[in-house]
């Protein structure tokens, strides 16, 4: 009994102790950072094309410092290897700071900053994921050109099945994305057997 309440304790301080895989730090400008962000010069034409060329799609996420949901977002969901790994292999993440100063150029061609594209955009939220089409043909705004916007910090099984859905080209078909969530809820469940499942 003694053996077993030992080697638990010393396995829960190796949990706690080893270092995490992908560890988030904080910028000058108070937002959470990951190492495999993009850093781009935020000409949203431009990083859509660099997506496509290396077969990825485009993702802007907006923060702002201090921001409890975008801090929860970066030590669970965004911490997670199966999360990290898609991510890094479907997507081009560029982090935009909601009061931000750093030029951004729109799809239309208008030259603003951060926090004014944030206000064209509608953006109210942090964070707030904007998802970006393979190509741009018509001249419109992010915002008339976005094929989902996700705002808030959800689970694992919500996040990961949002990204599918938008690499996967759901927003084309007719399974809505709430359809399909509720879908890859059922396959997880039955393969566990029946057992419970998160559905966030």
């Amino acid at each position: 009994m003694r053996v077993n309440c030992l080697l638990q304790i010393a396995a829960l301080s190796l949990l706690v102790l080893s270092p995490k895989i992908y560890p988030t730090t904080v910028g000058d400008d108070g937002l959470h950072k990951q190492d495999w962000f993009e850093l781009t010069f935020k000409d949203i034409a431009e990083d859509i094309s660099e997506a496509e060329n290396s077969g990825k799609r485009l993702a802007i996420l907006f923060e702002q410092a201090g921001c409890v949901y975008c801090e929860k977002m970066h030590a669970t969901v965004l911490e997670d290897p199966e999360v990290v790994s898609y991510l890094k292999e479907h997507f081009v993440v560029v982090q935009y700071n909601l009061y931000g100063d750093e030029e951004v150029i729109d799809l239309d061609g208008e030259v603003t900053t951060e926090k004014k594209a944030a206000e064209k955009w509608g953006i109210m939220f942090t964070p707030t994921w904007i998802f970006l089409p393979e190509k741009v043909t018509a001249e419109k705004s992010v915002k008339d050109s976005a094929i989902g916007m996700m705002p808030g910090a959800f689970g694992k099984g919500t996040f990961l099945d949002l990204f599918n859905w938008i690499y996967d080209k759901g927003n084309e078909g007719e399974e809505t994305f709430q359809r399909y969530h509720a879908r890859r809820i059922e396959e997880r469940r039955a393969a566990a057997g029946g057992a419970s499942v998160s559905t966030d």
